[in-house]
């Protein structure tokens, strides 16, 4: 099992807005139709939502405005590594496996773990580096191909076309 960078292909690409920020445009979009004056039935209608969501949104934006509606950061546990720190990660592993000691050039969650530790003293569980690499850095698993180095495509080639149809039919 290895890792790589999701990013390198699709640098131009704009990610797609994520659940949580789809339902803050949302609540946003009915606050400037609340200014407007038009009924929760129709924003309901219009954005696709229950009266009941529109009618609670309605009361938060008159307590507390358009930023009462906005999301608030997550509670919980801070990150283990800071901002700067995850950089120093990318940075690390983006030299390749081989430049940290390691033999062969494919990253695996024990060797992202021991880069880790070396580039920012953090030591992380296996599951904390799986978050790392694949919500914040972006990265996604790759598997390699299993493939038999004396494999010969011309004899495979071959034996699909003469000898799979001779013994499909039955000769």
């Amino acid at each position: 099992m290895s890792f790589t960078s999701s990013r390198v292909a699709s640098r131009s690409v704009v990610p797609p807005l994520t659940r949580p920020q789809l339902a803050e445009a949302r609540r946003v979009r009915a606050a400037e139709l609340f200014g407007q004056g038009r009924t929760s039935a129709e924003i309901a209608r219009m954005l696709g939502v229950s009266a009941e969501s529109v009618r609670r949104w309605r009361r938060v934006w008159e307590e507390g405005g358009t930023d009462a509606l906005r999301r608030r950061p997550a509670t919980g546990r801070p990150p283990k590594l800071g901002d700067a720190q995850v950089e120093q990660v990318r940075t690390a592993l983006a030299q390749g496996a081989q430049v940290h000691g390691f033999e062969a050039d494919l990253w695996t969650l024990e060797r992202v773990g021991l880069v880790v530790e070396r580039v920012t003293g953090v030591s992380l569980s296996r599951a904390s580096i799986w978050r790392l690499l694949t919500g914040r850095l972006g990265w996604s698993l790759q598997r390699p191909e299993r493939r038999a180095v004396e494999r010969d495509e011309s004899e495979i080639a071959r034996w699909i076309s003469h000898e799979w149809p001779r013994i499909k039919k039955g000769r």
